[in-house]
């Protein structure tokens, strides 16, 4: 699967596939994903760190935006096999540890199987490890300690809803915001910001509140955990994606 990767600042690049999105972050202080893609995109993650000049042994940190599977997929293979740290938010951890999981089940995803479009996605998704139920053991909290001492910096933004733990960052003025806000999705029906389907959704009002958080940043570029990189005030797509 191709990968776009986007310069955003010197600092920042996304990494783009049709499925999910991830974010490197290097500077002096090394290399850092935010969100590591499917256990599948193994290659693509490593392709788009490659691109930069950099290898598996150059990222010194991952942040989770959140632990569903398309977004902490490969971060399980770099802490298990070069015992990369892995941060999130304090109400997430124990969601990347596998301790309990919020996540669409096989039975949610079935009462959509008579869309095609759904049919397709759950077969791309399933190729790419989608039903993987490793955990991270090692996931620890991200403090403003350990983020001082981090590439880039990063700020956290709680953005609970979609996972009751989700986290969004700001890293050089640039909003990460996992799928807190997304501008598309291979199950939507249309491009631009939004909510993700409920289906995923931990708790849609939660959801809405985090958008009126978001809406708070002044920040005018967003990388989403799927779609395309938005440029604008963060408020307005904020306010695209809150429903009516």
């Amino acid at each position: 699967m191709a990968v776009a990767l986007t310069a955003i600042t010197e600092r920042v690049h996304m990494a783009q596939t049709p499925l999910v999105n991830w974010t490197v972050v290097a500077d002096d202080a090394g290399v850092m994903l935010i969100d590591a893609g499917f256990p599948g995109s193994r290659d693509e993650v490593l392709g788009s760190l490659r691109e930069l000049g950099f290898g598996p042994t150059d990222v010194t940190a991952i942040l989770l935006t959140h632990a569903h599977v398309d977004h902490f997929g490969t971060a399980i293979w770099f802490a298990q096999t070069h015992g990369t740290p892995v941060y999130c938010h304090a109400d997430e951890v124990g969601h990347a540890k596998r301790d309990y999981l919020q996540q669409a089940s096989p039975v949610d995803l079935m009462r959509h199987a008579w869309q095609p479009r759904w049919v397709k996605w759950s077969v791309d998704i399933m190729r790419k490890g989608a039903l993987t139920h490793d955990g991270i053991p090692t996931a620890a909290v991200l403090t403003d300690d350990i983020a001082s001492t981090l590439p880039g910096q990063p700020t956290a933004v709680p953005t609970p809803g979609h996972t009751g733990g989700h986290c969004s960052y700001i890293v050089d003025g640039v909003l990460v915001a996992g799928d807190a806000l997304v501008t598309g999705h291979p199950l939507a029906a249309r491009k631009g910001p939004q909510l993700l389907h409920p289906v995923f959704n931990h708790d849609e009002a939660g959801c809405v509140r985090s958008l009126s958080a978001l809406a708070t940043l002044d920040a005018d570029v967003l990388i989403p955990g799927h779609g395309d990189l938005w440029i604008g005030p963060v408020r307005e797509a904020a306010r695209q994606a809150t429903p009516a």
